[in-house]
């Protein structure tokens, strides 16, 4: 499905993600090198859709990371089930003393695993795409963590050893850019800048995630949306809420006030005063 460039295009167009050339081009060296894929841009320009795409695309599992500030390693990689460990010694002593230390000694083992996202792609052994979504959120010891991780494709827990990965899954980390990104994890990676698609494009991203959707309704709102994206604003819309917005057209009429709907597309109070003020998406 990934041979080629060209194939990586149609795969994705096949799970509607609209791909440019650019865009195409890092995925398939991702896939070939089988280095991880780094995806900067601004919030809402399809980088987590990728990697869904991906998955849909190569009938792979998603297996996905949300990071946030604080993520550590129990959260991320496995943990013990302490309330099960616990209810296995109680047991064990209610069977009497010479009962009880077999089952104690067993308590780190894979049965009392609890097995977060990344253990779960390393452990996969099915093709599986690994999305670690919003790293710029996590800090700088968990980033260094990562960074380990994916140079070997394994991890030791001391109580059960080194697991290596089955099979290495194809990488796509996010970031929003709240943070710059230290540079030895960025040489892990290929990298990839997603811009906001051309009024043109994202007509055409309208049309491929709504099909049948009117040509007015489609031209209105990416008309409505490159205004708005050329105003200073404090949250500027994604082509997610391109897409809500002409799917609200759909079902209030597209006769309709867009400004009645326009807090589909903006989410902030000052941005909607800004833009009601101001008169920018008069005549559209």
């Amino acid at each position: 499905m990934l041979g080629s460039v060209e194939a990586v295009g149609d795969a994705l167009a096949r799970e509607r993600y609209l791909a440019d050339r650019g865009l195409a081009v890092a995925v398939y060296l991702a896939a070939a090198l089988e280095q991880p894929l780094l995806l900067e841009g601004e919030a809402g320009v399809g980088k987590t859709e990728v990697a869904k795409a991906l998955a849909g695309a190569e009938g792979a599992r998603l297996i996905r990371l949300q990071c946030h500030e604080g993520i550590d390693v129990s959260q991320a990689l496995y943990d013990w089930d302490y309330g099960r460990q616990l209810l296995a010694v109680r047991a064990a002593e209610g069977r009497g003393p010479g009962a009880a230390a077999a089952p104690t000694a067993d308590l780190f083992s894979p049965e009392f695993l609890l097995r977060r996202p990344l253990l779960e792609a390393l452990e996969h052994a099915g093709p599986a795409v690994l999305l670690i979504d919003e790293i710029d959120r996590a800090d700088d010891e968990f980033e260094a963590f990562l960074l380990e991780l994916l140079s070997d494709f394994q991890v030791t827990i001391p109580e059960l050893g080194t697991i290596a990965a089955a099979g290495r899954p194809l990488v796509v980390m996010t970031s929003n850019r709240t943070r710059e990104l230290h540079d030895a994890l960025k040489r892990r990676c290929l990298y990839h800048w997603i811009e906001y698609p051309s009024r043109e494009r994202e007509a055409e991203i309208v049309r491929a995630r709504l099909p049948g959707v009117p040509e007015d309704i489609a031209a209105r709102v990416c008309d409505a949306v490159a205004r708005l994206r050329g105003e200073e604003l404090y949250k500027l819309p994604g082509v997610g809420e391109t897409i809500d917005w002409a799917r609200a057209l759909l079902a209030i009429g597209e006769d309709s006030d867009l400004e009645e709907t326009l807090g589909v597309a903006l989410k902030v109070r000052e941005d909607l005063e800004r833009v009601r003020e101001s008169g920018v998406l008069a005549g559209v």
